[in-house]
């Protein structure tokens, strides 16, 4: 079963040039969808991964990489 993970192109936090390949990276299987996730209070202070169900947060992106590594299956 493939990892659902998704991110929003509209976050001030993350970029997507280099979180796209970076989750690729840890999940190889993962279907990753771009879109606005409706989580605009967070997503203008911090960044965010939607995975599996869950929304992961931290201060940084590289923070937040290390958050989403336990629930990628």
């Amino acid at each position: 079963m493939a990892n659902d993970i998704r991110v929003c192109e509209k976050c001030k936090t993350t970029s997507l040039k280099t979180i796209i390949p970076k989750l690729k990276k840890l999940a190889p299987d993962a279907d990753i969808k771009v879109g606005c996730k409706s989580y605009c209070g967070p997503c203008k202070k911090r960044a965010f991964v939607y995975v599996n169900g869950r929304y992961i947060s931290a201060p940084t992106e590289d923070e937040v990489l290390e958050k989403v590594k336990p629930f990628i299956k």
